[in-house]
């Protein structure tokens, strides 16, 4: 009786080169995947230049003086209804409390993390000094409510403030 032993196949260069070529085209495959879902999902940017926003943040600070100057009292109120809708209403004053008439507001709810999801508010001035709108989809969550108002395209008046809404 002679017992058979199996024969070891050897190892080869077109299996060594096979093997290799099949373990970097998993990883790089992988790797492209996953970059692909980073670069779509979240830019992880501010705005979308830095030397842009750079160059505007002397205007920016000076818009800001000015009106810090100006000192008028605007109140905001955002509500989101249980059909998705958010509901904003706005009342602005001088600074002697007179109602500021004559604006041109305009808002927008934005996402922290997912700009895709940002929704503008569609503002119109209802009675003197008294503006209101709203916006359709608005989940529930953490927003950002940016409220620019002007006169003749010139901004006077710029709040961005975080809110939750239920």
């Amino acid at each position: 009786m002679t017992a058979s032993t199996p024969v070891a196949r050897p190892i080869t260069g077109r299996f060594v080169l096979i093997a290799i070529l099949a373990f970097f085209s998993v990883v790089i495959g992988a790797n492209l995947i996953m970059m692909r879902f980073a670069i779509t999902t979240l830019p992880g940017t501010e705005v979308d230049s830095a030397y842009s926003a750079s160059l505007a943040y002397q205007r920016e600070i000076v818009a800001a003086r000015d009106q810090n100057e100006r000192s008028w009292q605007v109140q905001v109120h955002v509500q989101r209804q249980f059909d998705g809708r958010a509901v904003l209403a706005i009342e602005a004053r001088d600074r002697a409390g007179a109602p500021l008439v004559g604006m041109n507001f305009e808002a927008r709810l934005e996402r922290p993390v997912d700009r895709r999801a940002d929704r503008a508010i569609n503002v119109a001035e209802r009675s003197a000094g008294t503006y209101r709108g709203h916006a359709e989809g608005v989940a529930v969550g953490r927003w950002d409510l940016v409220i620019e108002g002007g006169v003749d395209g010139r901004r006077m008046f710029l709040s961005k403030n975080r809110i939750i809404l239920d």
